[in-house]
């Protein structure tokens, strides 16, 4: 059985990257589970060079074939903020409760296509042969009125999808991971590893 490490400790994405690679021959383990625990520094100005630099960092450890993401929202008000420093928004232990009640209060008398807003996603692969490949995801939504939904982690429950008249923490997971822009990005980066096993 070949594996994969992908380079996260976060569970919540961990479940849906097993969830959307289940149908894969390999086995897909977190950083925690390869026994890594290392500080990487995510200084790149784009999601695919931070997604990069996470990957190759841990396969130039490993030596095994190292999938990582970088992603993030863009509101369109603020100026795609907070964009590629999404996790690092208002402070690295900022809480996503008080991150998502900042951006609502932020849009508070902006209405309807103004608060247009996505959920960029990139998945970079490096392989053990030195070799690297990004595939790109993302999903169009705005940003809600109020937080809704348990389903889903970070910022999930502002994030409303209009042609599914809800929050992306409102939707079922199967249902989120077709339409995600994680789920994209993976089923993209999935064809490129088929090639590969």
């Amino acid at each position: 059985m070949k594996k994969i490490i992908f380079a996260t400790g976060n569970e919540g994405k961990m479940k849906e990257i097993r969830m959307i690679l289940a149908d894969l021959p390999v086995e897909v383990i977190s950083m925690r589970e390869a026994g890594i625990d290392v500080n990487i520094v995510e200084d790149g100005d784009t999601f695919e060079e931070n997604a990069l630099i996470k990957a190759t960092t841990i396969r130039d450890l490993t030596g095994e074939l190292v999938l990582a993401d970088d992603s993030g929202l863009e509101v369109d008000y603020m100026d795609k903020a907070p964009g590629v420093y999404s996790a690092r928004f208002l402070g690295e232990h900022t809480s996503y409760t008080i991150k998502n009640q900042y951006i609502i209060d932020k849009l508070k008398d902006v209405k309807g296509s103004d608060r247009s807003a996505r959920f960029v996603c990139v998945i970079a692969a490096a392989f053990p042969d030195g070799q690297t490949r990004t595939c790109r995801g993302t999903i169009e939504g705005e940003i809600g009125y109020k937080p809704a939904g348990a389903n889903g982690f970070g910022y999930d429950p502002i994030f409303y999808v209009p042609e599914y008249g809800c929050s992306t923490a409102e939707l079922p997971p199967e249902v989120k991971n077709k339409i995600s822009h994680r789920g994209k990005a993976l089923e993209a980066m999935k064809s490129v590893i088929k090639e590969t096993l």
